[in-house]
């Protein structure tokens, strides 16, 4: 059973940046995505970012792509999620999640099997 640990979550302001972590404790392979989802209070989960371990493919979340950067290193077993220019929008629990689907259906969370606890992200002034 893989296991997913994120950290790099806390409070900040508008405008400054965030870097997320996500550590996959456990067998991973190549061919595996590894995504970012967000879940704000009162709101539906949501699609952020998703990655393979090699660097790509890569896809975002249209409204995202302009301010976060996903990445991956596969050497460490992590990913990361460079967000910046955060707003009070960007406010949510953030989530990676590994999945074994074919690349097309990455930016689905109903194809991720393995889940995070996931790390608070809050942007007030």
């Amino acid at each position: 059973q893989l296991q997913l640990v994120e950290s790099g979550g806390g409070l900040v302001q508008p405008g400054d940046s965030l870097k997320l972590s996500c550590v996959a404790s456990g067998r991973t392979n190549s061919e595996e995505g590894m995504g970012w989802f967000r879940q704000a209070p009162g709101k539906e989960r949501q699609f952020v970012a998703t990655i393979g371990w090699s660097g790509f493919p890569q896809y975002y979340e249209d409204s995202l792509r302009d301010r976060f950067t996903v990445s991956a290193d596969h050497a460490k077993n992590t990913v990361y999620l460079q967000m910046d220019n955060l707003t009070p929008e960007d406010t949510a629990v953030y989530y990676c999640a590994r999945t074994g689907s074919a690349f097309n259906n990455w930016p689905s969370d109903l194809v991720y099997d393995s889940w995070g606890q996931g790390t608070q992200v809050t942007v007030s002034s």
